[in-house]
C-alpha cells in the first residue's frame, strides 16, 4: 500500500466526459385562462407557488387574462411538473378549473 503510484490521468477521456455533461433542458410553466378562476386566486398561486412578488404576479395575471396565457418560470423538468401539479391540487382544493402546462425553452 505504500508504493505511492498514481494512476495516470488520460486527459482526452477528461475532455470526453466533459463534453457530454450538459445544462439539463429548461421548460416553461404556463397558466392558462379561463372563465371560472378568479384574477384574486390566480395572484394568490403565483405569490406562493412560483415565489412572486405583488407585482409580479399580477402582471403575469394579466397577460393570462388579456392573452389566455401567462408565463410563471423556467425550471428543470422535475421542478416544472412538480409546481404545476401543486397548482392543479390547490385549483382542486379551491373549486377552479386553473389549469398549467410545461412547454420545453
Amino acid at each position: 500500500m505504500g508504493d505511492n503510484i498514481s494512476p495516470e490521468i488520460d486527459e482526452s477521456a477528461l475532455s470526453d466526459v466533459r463534453e457530454e455533461i450538459k445544462e439539463p433542458s429548461m421548460y416553461r410553466v404556463l397558466i392558462h385562462n379561463d372563465n371560472y378562476t378568479t384574477m384574486d386566486f390566480v395572484v394568490e398561486v403565483l405569490m406562493t407557488v412560483f415565489q412572486k412578488s405583488m407585482e409580479e404576479a399580477f402582471l403575469v395575471m394579466l397577460n393570462v387574462h388579456r392573452q389566455g396565457t401567462g408565463m410563471c418560470g423556467l425550471y428543470t423538468l422535475e421542478v416544472a411538473e412538480t409546481k404545476m401539479n401543486f397548482v392543479h391540487a390547490l385549483s382542486r382544493e379551491k373549486g377552479f378549473p386553473l389549469r398549467c402546462s410545461i412547454e420545453k425553452e
